[in-house]
């Protein structure tokens, strides 16, 4: 049923709109301003994902005005039906009554945009890359508002032409793809028209095409900023002031560019304590490196990997200034950015970024650059895309990486290649192949990230949902998933093979639910000794469980637990980890937030460091992880938030370890200190909106980092991680966008 109705869309609703007056954005849905939109009534369940109607009538006009693209929902909801009130902030995940809008403004399937209005007003944008790849870094500027009554609420949108560059119309029309969907947040069933769903493979290429005059805005937005920062431990004031610059002149051309930006003072990073060779991926929350930024992406299936990784930017140095400019010439696009580093550390950092789409595939290239003099290095690394969707079933993807580093005389270089393939089958059957080879040498990191090279990967998983559970069930839907996968070194040593199983369940309501199984075959880690020699290890394990549901009454509870093996003990010592938290709703504005986690590895191996680069130490660690928090939505403009994160760590040591060549173990018998660590990170943000994506931040910080020799438990640590005052500052800060 699903697919014959997708198969009917692009015939049934790919119209000419007439041209439209402006329609005023008041949440209440007027007859005559929506006169000429294309009303949308069949919306069907896609979350569980059956094409069924949803269970509660809604209504939809799309309707395009030189304005922007006018949006307007109808949902009846009625009092039976527990409708949330809750006042969430900007980005929001939160489960509660919303509506979302999806554009492809090229309808290529390469970049989409994301807009969520909930019930109480509140709002999230973000951008898709990848069919279904979604990242809330990004803030765009558009307008909405909510009305309610008895019967339902209504809700009315309009986005701007100039959100996103697009290329020209044929014969003044210009054809976008959309999703509407619309969450129930008791429930959690999405209703949406067209029939997609982003837990398929393919999501942005089964968007609806609409048909809508080619109207085109420019924009002329500056965005200054000024801050003050007091560090109250080394008694020191610092003064920064930048600018932000956004133009387009066209709809096919759009160009960003900044001084000295900020550093994102008003953001915080969760806190994490690494002790592994592979390095922690932090998204980027700075507005600069949000704008539009799709277009860049070149990503692998290796988690988190991408050439391009705007957080490596302003990590040697304070940026002097960046730009970057994107836009299209026919059916191809095209992006370039640019940023310069001050200091004798600084870098400077390029890239050119060429897409060319076609009926059922798209073909790009990235280039970068970074220039290090302070390390006398160069390095270049072309990048190659191409996504096939040659059938409604199939999405192929591959990607080709090559890099070139020149280091005081020295030149390096290697390849890379990723392939993965989805299929999807019949009665919620699907299968994915997954084979991706980096070189030993191949080296992205210098503007990219890629958690390890020197990879030879495989896999195959197979799926099934089920979604015809009967009412009386505890879930509304069950995917299954079960995956075997093998992988090697670049120097054919191995690294592993692994059976998983998972079981993911949405229930009824509302909540979700998530099993998992990994077995892992005995093989070799060679990054525990930094390239200094292998470590065999045997068997391991792991088993989780978690589970969260939306807000019931005040309480909206979390929890989860993870049995797992590891280390040279493999399956013979077992390790845990539990986590407990919730939230608890004071008012719809105001709530509380709390978590504990508690880990324990019996057999945690922890290298020594260069001095002794072929000692490992083993240790019985013990961890907790306390987390709580405070959100007061005060009014629509401001927000009041409290943020507290603290780890204790306490590691008696066990055991001393060197490593033959072949990576066996040989007991040794230097001295291993205990240790402890302790973390804390603490924030109080007051955030005042004076105008659309115009800000004053009073923010209040305090954290830092110890570890010592010897352990005084794993309680003491996370007590004593409170006290820790390495930096405490206040800052304020005001950024303010004038359009022209």
């Amino acid at each position: 049923m699903g697919r014959r109705f997708i198969r009917f869309v692009p015939a049934a609703f790919a119209v000419v709109c007439a041209p439209a007056f402006a329609v005023e954005i008041d949440g209440r849905i007027d007859a005559d301003e929506w006169t000429g939109a294309q009303h949308i009534v069949d919306f069907r369940k896609v979350q569980p994902l059956t094409g069924e109607p949803g269970s509660l009538p809604t209504e939809a006009w799309v309707l395009a005005t030189p304005d922007g693209l006018a949006v307007a929902f109808r949902n009846v909801q009625p009092p039976e039906v527990t409708r949330s009130r809750q006042k969430v902030q900007r980005d929001f995940e939160e489960q509660v009554d919303r509506v979302n809008v999806f554009i492809d403004f090229d309808g290529d399937g390469r970049t989409g945009y994301a807009f969520t209005v909930s019930a109480s007003g509140g709002i999230a944008d973000e951008i898709i890359t990848n069919q279904n790849d979604f990242n809330s870094d990004w803030d765009g500027q558009w307008r909405h508002a909510v009305a309610e009554d008895d019967d339902g609420w209504s809700v009315e949108l309009l986005i701007p032409w100039h959100t996103a560059p697009m290329r020209d119309g044929v014969d003044g029309q210009r054809t976008l793809k959309v999703f509407l969907a619309r969450v129930i947040g008791s429930t959690g069933e999405r209703m949406a028209w067209p029939v997609a769903s982003f837990e398929r493979p393919r999501f942005l290429s089964d968007f609806a095409p609409i048909t809508v005059p080619e109207y085109s805005q420019s924009l002329l937005a500056v965005t200054p900023y000024v801050s003050g920062l007091y560090d109250n431990v080394r008694k020191g004031r610092d003064f920064n002031a930048g600018v932000d610059v956004f133009w387009k002149p066209s709809s096919r051309f759009q160009l960003a560019a900044t001084v000295h930006p900020d550093f994102g003072q008003v953001e915080s990073d969760d806190l994490v304590v690494n002790f592994s060779a592979t390095e922690t991926f932090i998204s980027d929350k700075r507005p600069f490196f949000t704008e539009n930024q799709g277009i860049f992406e070149l990503t692998t299936p290796s988690d988190f990997s991408q050439q391009l990784y705007t957080r490596r930017v302003g990590s040697t140095g304070d940026i002097q200034a960046a730009v970057k400019f994107n836009g299209s010439l026919g059916r191809a696009n095209y992006g370039v950015f640019a940023a310069e580093e001050d200091g004798p550390t600084g870098r400077a950092y390029q890239a050119l970024r060429l897409v060319r789409d076609f009926e059922s595939q798209n073909l790009g290239a990235m280039l970068t650059r970074v220039d290090d003099p302070f390390r006398a290095r160069e390095a270049t690394v072309l990048g190659v895309d191409h996504n096939w969707r040659p059938t409604e079933r199939w999405n192929v993807r591959t990607r080709l990486l090559g890099s070139r580093i020149e280091q005081a005389g020295d030149t390096e270089q290697d390849v890379g290649a990723t392939l993965w393939a989805d299929y999807e089958m019949d009665d919620g059957w699907r299968q994915q192949w997954i084979a991706m080879h980096f070189g030993d040498a191949l080296e992205i990191n210098d503007f990219g990230y890629l958690s390890r090279n020197s990879t030879n990967y495989l896999h195959w998983e197979v799926r099934k949902r089920f979604t015809d559970l009967p009412e009386t069930a505890r879930n509304a839907s069950i995917d299954w998933r079960w995956r075997v996968s093998t992988n090697h070194n670049d120097r054919g040593d191995k690294l592993g093979d692994q059976f998983r199983m998972s079981r993911q369940s949405q229930l009824r309501n509302g909540g979700t639910g998530e099993a998992q199984l990994e077995l892992d075959s005995a093989g070799v880690n060679d990054l525990l000794l930094r390239g200094n020699g292998l470590v065999k290890l045997p068997e391991n394990f792991s088993a989780t469980y978690e589970y969260e549901r939306p807000r019931e009454g005040n309480w909206a509870p979390e929890y989860g637990v993870e049995v797992f093996s590891g280390g040279l003990a493999g399956n013979d010592e077992i390790g845990y980890a539990g986590w407990l938290g919730g939230t608890y709703f004071v008012s719809d504005a105001f709530r509380l937030n709390a978590e504990l986690v508690a880990i324990r590895r019996p057999d945690w191996l922890i290298w020594q460091g260069p001095v002794e680069p072929g000692l490992v130490g083993a240790f019985d660690g013990r961890e907790t992880r306390l987390s709580a928090g405070m959100d007061w939505t005060v009014d629509a403009r401001q927000e009041l938030r409290v943020k507290l994160q603290a780890i204790g760590i306490g590691a008696r040591a066990t055991g001393a370890w060197r490593f033959d060549p072949a990576g066996n173990a040989i007991a040794g018998t230097d001295a291993i200190d205990d240790f402890n660590v302790r973390n804390l990170g603490f924030q109080v943000r007051y955030r005042y909106e004076l105008a659309p994506l115009s800000y004053l931040y009073v923010v209040y910080a305090r954290g830092g980092f110890a570890r010592q020799s010897g352990s005084d438990g794993v309680d003491d640590a996370l007590y004593d991680s409170l006290s820790l005052r390495d930096d405490e500052q206040l800052m304020v800060k005001l950024s303010y966008r004038f359009e022209l």
